[in-house]
């Protein structure tokens, strides 16, 4: 066989592997190097391939793509510093628990580290921020070779789809030349199907568990953002068990689908009710049961590290559990899944009025929050505006920083058909636009909208080249205040100097031009009404940009002062009881 024959067969192996386990998608950045993968993806019709010449936004969109199918994504490129751009997003996906296939593509061995262009050392480049990384043998007529990458490729995805989830690398060296001969008809796998576990709790697990809950009269439960692809119908089988109130964080899409007969348990003003230290006192629990990540919510991490239950549970899927607040009890590896439904729980110890003190702080913390944008002209008041006028069946995609704490103190318990997602493996502000874009190819029978500040809108503002070579279709909310908002709710505010220049960062940059530059729709507004009807204006192209200009210190005058009249009308309460 000739040097094209070989090099072809190799990489259609692994294309074939790819689609036998399980891959649809692949996003990938043209280079010179990754010519012959990127040919065979191209090529073969079982893939979707998706473009994106800057690889910093590529990686980021394959996050965001993998995030709403709950499926591997294939990442490639060339090598060099093309590789070291995907940086930022692996470190994401691994926090963030995101299947990515990394493939780099490199330069062989003998031109390694002697000055060659395009070079650098790419084995093990992502570290410890991947499950797993492996280098491919060269291409070779050698027996061996294409039933070791065709296994190779398979334990890639594998352990990527293995809870929990996360990034894997491939670098696959290549010589030149570099073309292949395009296969009409792509062989399929020698490998026929992997099947990997449920992570159920041991049996010793459940039964401690029900024993906690069973000598338990004061109870909480909190619930974070969930592994993808969860099945949240037994979350609730448990709740209703177990009757406790339950700290729902946005993130954990449970607010907006929750069950009638267990609204009573829903609470979802907690960050607003851990501010009354009076309140804190009247709720210190006996057991706290984690499900999904920690909460986007500092004041309640706090609470639960100065109160020490005698028992919190922390339910992970990976023994590297999450827990900052030092104060665990117990842990139990496994998933949300027919094991909750199935326990055999005793409640009679558990005080009724406990659920009920709590339902009732969080309902007057409501009527104070509904009432917000009717006096208030913020950025609060304008995310909950979004989130009353977005249509049911709408995704909300939102920046780090005041976008998802805003979301997180407007989203409350209601009927309604509303997502919310985030990139808060790392909580960065950077390729959250991009994740967004790749989020919306993914989710195409939803409409995507994305909340950001100015400051993380600038951070990517090379993801709508994307928009250049597949249809995109995102609404992209800007809260422009000119720098960075969440400082001015920081210590870091109450010393003027050196404030603005290292924390407020005013840029004076405005939007317009950029929406210009990609042939996107472009709305300036100022107000809320103005706000409103800019979101509800029918789009004239596939990427709408909708600028709203706020003030930062107006901001934090209404969100302080929302957080003084909830405290207050808590006070009258307690007083009253």
């Amino acid at each position: 066989m000739n040097e094209r024959g070989i090099l072809s067969s190799y990489v259609y192996k692994i294309v074939s592997a790819l689609i036998t386990s399980g891959v649809k998608n692949v996003v990938v950045s043209p280079g010179s190097r990754s010519t012959p993968l990127a040919y065979a993806f191209a090529s073969t019709k079982e893939l979707i391939m998706h473009r994106q010449i800057d690889e910093r936004a590529a990686a980021f969109y394959a996050l965001g793509l993998a995030k709403s199918t709950a499926q591997p994504v294939v990442l490639l490129c060339t090598s060099g510093t093309a590789a070291a751009n995907y940086y930022p997003a692996i470190v994401e996906a691994k926090y963030a628990r995101v299947p990515l296939i990394v493939i780099t593509a490199d330069r062989p061995h003998e031109l390694r580290e002697v000055g060659a262009p395009q070079t650098i050392n790419q084995v093990r480049l992502y570290g410890e921020q991947v499950k797993w990384s492996a280098e491919f043998p060269i291409p070779d007529e050698a027996p061996q070779t294409l039933p070791f990458i065709e296994r190779h490729t398979v334990r890639a995805v594998n352990i990527a789809m293995a809870a929990p989830f996360g990034p894997v690398h491939l670098n696959i060296p290549f010589r030149e030349p570099l073309l292949i001969d395009f296969n009409e008809q792509l062989q399929p796998s020698s490998y026929t199907h992997s099947y990997l576990s449920n992570l159920a709790p041991s049996k010793q697990a459940v039964e401690e568990l029900q024993q906690i809950i069973q000598r338990t009269k004061t109870g909480l439960i909190v619930v974070g953002e969930l592994p993808i692809g969860t099945n949240t119908d037994y979350l609730w089988a448990f709740v209703r068990k177990v009757q406790w109130p339950v700290m729902i964080e946005s993130l954990s899409n449970l607010r907006t689908e929750v069950p009638e007969d267990c609204q009573i348990y829903a609470i979802s003003t907690y960050d607003a009710l851990m501010k009354n230290e009076r309140f804190k006192r009247n709720v210190t629990p006996q057991t706290v049961i984690r499900f999904g990540a920690q909460p986007v919510s500092k004041f309640l991490m706090q609470f639960i590290t100065q109160a020490k239950p005698q028992h919190y549970v922390i339910v992970d899927e990976d023994p590297m559990y999450r827990d900052s607040t030092h104060v665990s009890t117990h842990f139990i590896q496994a998933l949300i899944g027919s094991w909750l439904e199935n326990m055999q729980i005793d409640i009679s110890l558990n005080e009724v009025a406990f659920a009920q003190f709590w339902k009732m702080a969080d309902l007057l913390a409501l009527n104070t929050i509904k009432k917000y944008a009717t006096t208030a002209k913020d950025e609060g008041a304008m995310v909950q505006a979004m989130l009353e006028n977005l249509p049911d069946g709408a995704d909300v995609f939102v920046s780090s920083s005041m976008p998802i704490r805003d979301i997180d103190t407007f989203l409350t318990t209601a009927n309604k058909d509303l997502q919310i997602f985030a990139n808060r493996g790392a909580n960065g502000i950077d390729g959250v636009t991009s994740t967004a874009l790749g989020f919306s190819q993914g989710r195409k029978h939803r409409k995507t909208y994305l909340l950001i500040g100015d400051l993380a809108f600038l951070h990517d503002a090379n993801a709508f080249i994307a928009a250049r070579y597949q249809t995109c279709d995102l609404t992209v909310i800007v809260m422009n205040n000119d720098g960075g908002g969440i400082f001015s709710y920081l210590p870091q505010a109450s010393v003027e100097a050196h404030y603005e220049d290292l924390f407020g960062t005013p840029t004076a940059l405005t939007f317009e031009q950029v929406a210009k530059m990609y042939d996107a729709d472009y709305t300036a507004v100022r107000t809320t009404t103005q706000f409103i009807d800019a979101l509800l204006a029918e789009k004239q192209s596939d990427i709408r940009i909708i600028e709203a200009f706020t003030d930062r210190v107006e901001n934090v005058q209404e969100h302080r002062s929302l957080w003084k009249n909830i405290n207050e009308v808590l006070e009258q309460w307690l007083d009253s009881i």
